[in-house]
């Protein structure tokens, strides 16, 4: 079954066996094909009626017993398909030269239903994926291009003039994803020029300078990657590590999200010995989460990628319009930022914070008990649920740690959602915000919070966020409120979608690649799933 994407057909309208008077039409109606690589299609039994039925269950991608043009370009693609982050298996690939060789008047109707069930799923899997959550892009959304599947089937691939071109139609319109995509394509050719040697571990990091005696085997690697320049010349025998290598591992570490110190550390070794296959999986993995996304919007979307850490605003044409690095949730700790979408409604200056309970339990509750003045000093609040401010006593301390008061935080410059927040209501409680702790945004990894996300530059978004519909927002006005001593509200009169995704490949636009840690582990639970969905599993 496709996770989810029914299509809006009810299965219960199936007809009976005895009402077929062709061999097409049986077959159909027993939703099983033996010769398929995935044998059952039940789920798709009514959708393929509905695909014949107009015709009378006449062949669809045979003329005169040879197979169409269509057939063929529908063919083709499926051999295509793990250039497009799919499993060529799925659609019957390695089976196809078989049966187009052995095409005759007894197996027409065995070939036409099996091209038919092939398309299907491939169109599924092209436009919504594979393990669609239903998260951004709903599979059971009315969707323009496919919401009849079988008429889409019919019109556009088996009547189509242009296959390729209905196909294509299919995939999401963003610059990121056809870059993905050609980064895969790369990935794949490079995987089929051998395998990459294993560079040995050592004691401690090598620096830069001091001898390395797989100085070669790490020259191969970054050659394969294009880190180091083509016809590099090594000096010193090629038993140091120095320059030009060590520029190359710099190069190596930005792209894999490491410090760039050029020292061949315990973590840059076991990144330079990931195979070529692990990192096809995660462009793999990267291609199917961005058929997850809608593919228009009523208005430019923020993006944050949790695993990059960082966010980035786009314009129009999907390109990015400002970009800056992010805190998001902790790895630990029950702490991690969810992946969702919503639509910011909000900006807030000079907010209060408002403690969560488990925070405040957990947290604040232990340290007053140890620090009487620990509530003034970081400038906190008792409030009850009315809203008013009471006094601290041992009384009120225990009514916050029963959940009767909440604790929140005065506005200022030491609050610890900074000056400005961004809120797009969700059921998460989740949003983005300034920091009074800057210092973060210097680091590498940055998971640090408790699941909202905290922005580097936030004077620049807010500016984004309120020019495009308030141009009375100028920079220097939100600097002011940022720094005035009012708390208030800006409601946007056009929300604007805020998409918080989960990609550990990301391809740059000068066509860089970049790979990251799959730090919730989300590439291996997306992985399992995927495989689940194998033609012998399914």
């Amino acid at each position: 079954m496709l996770l989810g994407i029914s299509w809006a057909t009810p299965a219960s309208a199936a007809s009976d066996n005895g009402n077929c008077e062709t061999a097409l039409c049986r077959l159909v109606t027993s939703g099983r094909q033996a010769s398929l690589a995935w044998p059952d299609f039940s789920d798709y039994t009514e959708r393929i009626r509905k695909f014949y039925e107009p015709s009378s269950y006449a062949f669809a991608w045979t003329r005169d017993g040879a197979a169409t043009e269509q057939a063929k370009a529908m063919i083709a693609a499926f051999r295509r398909a793990d250039a497009k982050g799919l499993r060529s298996e799925d659609y019957d690939a390695p089976r196809w030269d078989g049966r187009l060789y052995g095409l005759s008047d007894g197996t027409l109707a065995d070939f036409d239903l099996a091209l038919t069930v092939s398309a299907m799923r491939y169109v599924s899997d092209l436009h919504f994926g594979r393990a669609n959550p239903g998260l951004f892009h709903k599979p059971t959304d009315s969707d323009e291009a496919i919401a009849d599947l079988p008429t889409f089937l019919r019109q556009r691939l088996a009547e189509g003039s242009d296959v390729k071109a209905a196909l294509e139609g299919l995939e999401p319109p963003f610059p990121g994803y056809r870059r993905t995509q050609q980064a895969l394509e790369k990935y794949l050719a490079l995987a089929n020029l051998g395998v990459l040697p294993v560079l040995p571990g050592t004691a401690k990091p090598v620096e830069p300078g001091a001898p390395y005696p797989a100085a070669a085997q790490l020259a191969a690697i970054l050659l394969r990657f294009g880190d180091l320049p083509a016809n590099t010349t090594l000096s010193n025998g090629s038993a140091v590590y120095d320059s030009p290598l060590v520029d190359a591992v710099k190069q190596f570490q930005l792209r894999h999200g490491l410090e760039p110190d050029g020292r061949l550390g315990k973590t840059t070794l076991a990144q330079l010995n990931i195979p070529i296959s692990r990192r096809i999986l995660q462009l793999q993995l990267s291609m199917e989460r961005w058929r997850w996304v809608p593919h228009s919007f009523p208005r430019p979307p923020v993006v944050v990628n949790i695993p990059e850490f960082r966010l980035r605003t786009l314009n129009s044409a999907y390109q990015t319009d400002l970009e800056m690095n992010v805190v998001v949730g902790s790895a630990y700790g029950g702490h991690k930022t969810p992946v969702f979408s919503a639509d910011m409604k909000y900006v807030v200056f000079r907010p209060y914070w408002d403690v969560p309970f488990s925070i405040a339990r957990a947290e604040i509750a232990p340290k007053i008990e140890k620090d009487r003045a620990y509530l003034a000093k970081n400038r906190y609040e008792l409030v009850s649920a009315a809203g008013g401010v009471v006094g601290q006593t041992d009384a009120t301390v225990a009514q916050l740690r029963s959940g009767i008061l909440r604790v929140r935080q005065v506005p200022g410059p030491e609050n610890a959602l900074g000056l400005i927040k961004f809120l797009f209501p969700n059921e998460h409680n989740v949003y983005l915000h300034s920091t009074p702790a800057t210092e973060l945004f210097a680091k590498t990894r940055r998971d640090f919070s408790h699941g909202c996300i905290r922005v580097e530059d936030p004077e620049g978004l807010a500016a984004w966020v309120l020019q495009a519909e308030k141009p009375e927002w100028t920079p220097e006005r939100i600097h002011d409120a940022m720094n005035g001593n009012d708390t208030f509200q800006v409601t946007l009169s056009s929300p604007i979608p805020v998409l918080i995704v989960y990609s550990t490949a990301v391809v740059l636009a000068s066509g860089e690649v970049h790979f990251l840690d799959d730090i919730y582990q989300e590439d291996a639970r997306l992985e399992k799933i995927i495989a689940t969905r194998s033609p012998s599993g399914r």
